[in-house]
């Protein structure tokens, strides 16, 4: 059963090779072996007790009914800062040890409403808001490939269960990297949808102007079939209204090998990286592009300029919506629930990992209602209209670049040169696929992941998914994780 996608657990399904306890239990045994033994992966915070009970009640009803939705039986990794009715929802900090909102997320209650099976919640760069997947209620979690570096972030501990073959499909949260990093990371496919395409209902928030959430899996076609399933218009969130007309769109269908013939790909050089730490993710990425080339695609060299560190501090507002957004989110919750009240409680009360001190205490100064606010919300408004630009003067179908402009940090270091932050402050789709991997050494035997982005305009996902797709099946990049470890 060893890395199943959606589809051939399906066909085992049908076939009455497996059932869905079977699979549950599958990659519980995982999870134990792999997660807090051996390797010891630590991306896993919490085992949903009733896992293998659902199970067993969607095994009676396919008897009965058959498939009871498009994920039936699928064993899901959800990142723990999603609400579930039946499970606390830790946001991997220790002020909210033992929270339980008794509600699922919306995007929770569509998978399940699909038939999926939320097997754990994993762990995550607390509160999401840095990236390296260090938390305060679960510690440090490891990348399968090399277990001397980090698994990227804030959804590292989705994206090294799912590369570790923990579940089938994984759900992260994604407000300046945080679905790409660890897809990137981890030698997955994870998207970042359109900014209203999926509700943020239910998500311990960081920034609202700039949170969503998306798939991460080890293939396209299920990230796509998840996405088909958590996308759609909630009335809670006012954003997904622009959703509506997009409504039961399945961007799984009409996926090609042959779909990059033709489709004009700009390669926006400004965001490779010019040092020497930055030669080998630029190797693999043009290998990458020259792959894309054969395949028939239209490679066209983007000249403009686009600052990606300019963009992360000048544009992006990610601690500048902290304090006020997170606030808002905990003051609404009854007293009897959380013991903090607001980030400011969290920082006086000493509730948080040391390594997000700085981070914390930049953003308790920062405000939503400053001048300096107002300024990076209109460079925003301006920077979509230069990527729009580039796309129409190009005549473009996707814009690439490495995700990351170096390797994933090691443990005790922090992220570098991420280039997330374009979808981030614009609210454009993003697709991100395995590129290939670092030379082997010691500590990564097959080598460090290397991811790369795809991007468009905003609900343009289902062309980027076509041509993620067609790049995933024309190289077949993705490796599993130093299999004498992990089996």
């Amino acid at each position: 059963m060893k890395e199943l996608t959606i589809a051939r657990a399906h066909q085992l399904m049908q076939d009455k090779k497996i059932t869905a306890v079977q699979l549950a239990e599958y990659y519980l045994d995982r999870i134990e072996k792999f997660d807090k033994k051996g390797p010891k992966l630590n991306s896993i915070i919490l085992i949903n007790p009733n896992a293998l009970q659902e199970a067993k009640t969607l095994d009676e009803r396919f008897l009965k009914e058959g498939f009871v939705g498009p994920l039936h039986g699928i064993p899901v990794i959800l990142k723990d800062n999603c609400e579930t009715y039946d499970m606390p929802t830790t946001a991997g900090a220790i002020a909210l040890k033992g929270f339980e909102s008794k509600k699922d997320a919306f995007l929770v209650r569509k998978l399940r409403d699909a038939g999926a099976i939320i097997l754990a919640k994993s762990n995550l760069h607390e509160f999401a808001i840095w990236g390296e997947t260090i938390s305060s209620i679960q510690g440090q979690t490891l990348n399968p490939y090399d277990l001397t570096r980090t698994p990227g972030g804030s959804s590292g501990g989705t994206g090294a269960a799912i590369a570790a073959d923990f579940g089938i499909v994984g759900i992260g949260s994604d407000t300046i990297n945080s679905v790409r990093s660890p897809s990137s990371a981890n030698s997955l496919a994870g998207i970042r949808p359109t900014m209203g395409c999926v509700s943020r209902g239910g998500i311990v928030p960081y920034s609202m102007t700039q949170d969503t959430a998306g798939p991460i899996c080890r293939t396209v076609e299920d990230a796509a079939k998840t996405l088909s399933v958590i996308a759609g218009y909630d009335s809670e969130d006012p954003l997904t209204a622009w959703s509506f007309p997009h409504r039961g769109t399945d961007y799984s269908k009409g996926l090609e090998k042959g779909g990059l013939e033709g489709k004009r790909i700009g390669v926006l050089r400004s965001f490779f990286g010019k040092e020497e730490v930055n030669r080998e993710v630029n190797a693999v990425v043009n290998a990458a592009i020259a792959q894309m080339h054969a395949a028939g695609a239209v490679i066209v060299e983007i000249k403009e300029d686009v600052n990606s560190a300019w963009l992360t501090s000048e544009v992006s507002v990610h601690l500048d919506d902290f304090a006020d957004h997170l606030t808002a989110y905990l003051s609404a919750i009854p007293a009897d629930k959380a013991a903090v009240r607001s980030l400011k409680d969290i920082y006086e009360k000493g509730l948080y990992h040391p390594v997000d001190r700085e981070n914390i205490e930049t953003a308790i100064k920062l405000t939503t209602k400053s001048p300096e606010y107002d300024k990076k919300i209109l460079r925003q408004a301006q920077v979509k209209n230069t990527i729009m630009k580039i796309i129409a003067d190009y005549a473009l179908d996707a814009i690439v670049y490495p995700h990351q402009q170096q390797l994933v940090c090691k443990v005790g270091s922090s992220q570098k040169q991420r280039n997330g932050v374009l979808c981030s402050v614009t609210g454009f789709p993003s697709v991100i696929v395995p590129a290939g991997f670092s030379k082997p050494d010691s500590d990564a035997p097959g080598g460090v992941p290397i991811g790369m982005e795809f991007i468009g305009e905003p609900w343009s996902e289902r062309r980027l998914i076509g041509i993620a797709y067609a790049f995933e099946q024309a190289t077949h990049y993705r490796q599993s994780p130093q299999p004498a470890i992990f089996g």
